[in-house]
């Protein structure tokens, strides 16, 4: 299941417009983080039309509330450089098309920021990765509701007549979790030259598995591999 997530929401009245698209396009779970504005006001009432729902039925939390989401997609307006690895990012097309063939039982979140500032670095990296919708580089950023809007367009679209996610079983967090445990513990008895290549290493490892989807099986094996890396199975 798809829900969408935005963090610290500043206006009423983009919340009732995300609400709507949401509707338009068949997404129903709305998870708002310590929102700033008045959620049951008249203006989010208003855009919202037939969609207000999903606003009484939002989910309301802390940024804890992450930690249940299997995936979690951040969006932002600015693109990163090979350098910059936590926002190395795909575009709503492919983003779309990796998700039509996601199971509809993992739970995948995509995260908006605020209004005024976006999503933080750190809040970034409690993602599995990022997507940015292409714009006119003189002025990239869109209002959030219009954002969503292409987002949720280009998820609906890919899926057709089929329901997202039916074909596989990708891994959830906690054998992500498993995984980036026994990996990092690999890593941290490897020499770098420096701290933060190793840091550099962890980074990438988490967005490439993150963007992968990966199916259970296929994590599994990957477990396996860096196991025996680690016992020195692999040597002569």
């Amino acid at each position: 299941m798809i829900s969408v997530i935005l963090i610290e929401p500043e206006n009423a009245g983009n919340l009732g417009a995300i609400a709507r698209a949401m509707a338009n396009f068949g997404f129903k779970e709305l998870v708002l983080i310590n929102p700033k504005c008045d959620i049951m006001s008249k203006e989010a009432m208003d855009r919202a039309v037939h969609a207000k729902n999903i606003i009484n039925k939002a989910v309301i939390g802390d940024i804890d509330i992450l930690s249940k989401f299997d995936y979690l997609i951040a969006t932002t307006a600015k693109l990163g450089t090979d350098y910059n690895i936590p926002r190395s990012h795909v575009t709503p097309r492919q983003l779309a098309e990796t998700l039509s063939g996601i199971s509809a039982r993992s739970r995948i979140g995509i995260v908006i920021g605020r209004e005024s500032t976006g999503m933080t670095n750190k809040e970034i990296m409690m993602c599995d990765f990022v997507c940015t919708i292409p714009t006119f580089e003189k002025y990239p950023t869109l209002n959030i509701s219009h954002a969503l809007t292409i987002l949720l367009y280009e998820i609906f679209t890919e899926s057709g007549e089929k329901k997202i996610g039916t074909q596989i079983i990708p891994a959830g967090k906690t054998e992500k979790d498993a995984f980036f445990e026994e990996l990092h513990q690999l890593l941290d008895e490897i020499e770098f030259s420096t701290k933060e290549k190793r840091e550099t290493q962890k980074i990438v490892w988490q967005k490439l598995i993150g963007k992968s989807f990966l199916t259970k099986r296929e994590l599994f094996s990957l477990f396996g591999f860096v196991r025996k890396l680690k016992e020195g199975r692999w040597k002569n």
